[in-house]
């Protein structure tokens, strides 16, 4: 497996980022930007908010608003204009967005003269009108350096039971996973029972999130109904223990695809993660409950 070094990871979101400020007039998908990189559609969210510090949509909204702002110094554009260039509908929505970044609704701050200071960013990266770049400083954590394991793990005949909507509200899909397998003898240890997240909730709508309930079956067991089979194959799996309430799992994830996997060298593949749910919300506080991470690897680790 070819080594991908921190500056490696960092040379390909500059590329990222230079296309977002050369395209910015343009629906970007995360798609077009992974291929940018490239990185895997599966994982790039989750990597753009570890090293930059905040979302593909955070960061256009607000060079949006900073290209609004040198505008209005620089040109007599309209502000109605100026609010559909930045993405807005009404002039009224744009002129409080513009105020909670500058301070001041976009009139006043047109009057002012001077150069136009710019707020702080995670990433120390602002619009340029130019549109080019020449680095920019991945954002850090204050917080303790994650733990990470990499872990070997088997090939797994799985039944599951598909839910799409909010990954909070799972516990039917789980429900009906359980019965069928109580029905059939087969919860009695060692049971493995874990979840398969295809979406990462802070991009798709939690309408359309994908969510497998799953359960370890040998490879002849029949399934029937609701109730489907897949074959997890075996790998590499990157591991983090998460700790603390289901609604934060958000937060591990993107410091282990957006801090941990830059300073490795390592690669995730094109495939969704695993989680293992090593206590249950029954009879364990929201704070001390234990998510096992698994994020796939490429190659062998």
């Amino acid at each position: 497996m070819k080594k991908a070094t921190f500056e490696d990871h960092r040379a390909r979101l500059l590329r990222v980022l230079v296309y977002i400020q050369q395209n910015l007039d343009d629906a970007l998908s995360l798609e077009e930007l992974a291929a940018v990189a490239p990185y895997s559609s599966f994982h790039f969210h989750r990597i753009f908010r570890g090293l930059v510090g905040e979302s593909v949509k955070e960061h256009v909204r607000r060079l949006h608003l900073e290209r609004a702002a040198h505008r209005l110094r620089h040109g007599g554009q309209p502000i109605a204009e100026m609010a559909l260039d930045a993405g807005y509908e009404t002039s009224e929505s744009f002129t409080r967005a513009f105020r909670r970044m500058f301070g001041q609704a976009p009139t006043a701050f047109r009057a002012r003269h001077g150069v136009v200071a710019y707020g702080p960013a995670p990433s120390g990266v602002h619009f340029v009108a130019a549109g080019v770049l020449d680095s920019f400083r991945p954002a850090r954590s204050t917080k303790l350096p994650l733990a990470v394991r990499i872990e070997k793990l088997p090939e797994m005949r799985v039944a599951f039971v598909r839910h799409t909507g909010p990954y909070e509200e799972t516990d039917e899909a789980f429900e009906l996973l359980m019965t069928w397998a109580r029905t059939r003898g087969l919860l009695d240890p060692p049971a493995v029972v874990f979840g398969i997240a295809y979406d990462d909730p802070t991009v798709t709508p939690p309408a359309r999130l994908r969510y497998d309930a799953a359960f370890v079956i040998s490879k002849d067991l029949k399934v029937d109904g609701h109730v489907g089979a897949q074959t997890i194959k075996s790998g590499s799996y990157a591991v983090a223990t998460h700790r603390g309430p289901y609604e934060t799992l958000a937060d591990t994830y993107t410091r282990l695809c957006g801090e941990w996997l830059p300073s490795t060298g390592l690669e995730l593949l094109s495939a969704p993660a695993l989680e293992f749910y090593r206590n249950s919300p029954e009879d364990t506080p929201p704070g001390d409950l234990l998510t096992d991470i698994c994020m796939p690897l490429t190659g062998s680790a």
